[in-house]
């Protein structure tokens, strides 16, 4: 029986801010919502417990002027549920992320992963994504990361 290979994309930033700070925005309900949505995407949480075994439920919501509805939940949502798999402090951290979907085509398990790795005064932050389901076309998904990093850039160096 043959398996389908997995789907990994991998995108880095060098970001003017203390990895401490970047691990605060990926460990901050609020945060999240402000740079982890791609484009012109909103974002809203559902319930957040920042431990290993805990995670987050969160919703992107596609802009009006979006003209192709692609949704994974719903024709404008994104719901996914994401579960903290390891929280290394200023480090590293792992979440297994889960879709909500009807589409087998996203019911798989994709494994975020991010690394932080101080550079001088600048942290190197790097993104992979590992499993993505079958119905995420790689090349969106690292155009979307790009997107996330470069807010997550700005993000960082507006409340530092």
């Amino acid at each position: 029986m043959k398996t389908k290979p997995t789907t990994t994309t991998k995108n880095s930033i060098e970001i003017n801010a203390s990895p401490e700070s970047i691990y605060k925005a990926f460990t901050t309900a609020e945060a999240l919502t402000k740079w982890m949505v791609p484009g012109e995407m909103t974002a809203k949480i559902h319930n957040f417990d920042v431990r290993p075994g805990g995670g987050y439920e969160m919703s992107l919501f596609y802009p009006k002027s979006e003209k192709e509805m692609r949704g994974k939940t719903s024709a404008t949502e994104d719901r996914y549920t994401a579960h903290f798999t390891e929280l290394i402090p200023n480090k590293k951290i792992v979440q297994k992320i889960n879709f909500h979907s009807t589409d087998a085509a996203f019911a798989q398990e994709m494994i975020m992963e991010a690394t932080l790795k101080a550079k001088g005064k600048k942290t190197k932050v790097t993104l992979e994504f590992k499993n993505i389901p079958a119905g995420i076309r790689p090349e969106d998904n690292e155009a979307g990361t790009k997107s996330s990093l470069e807010k997550l850039a700005r993000y960082v160096m507006n409340n530092e």
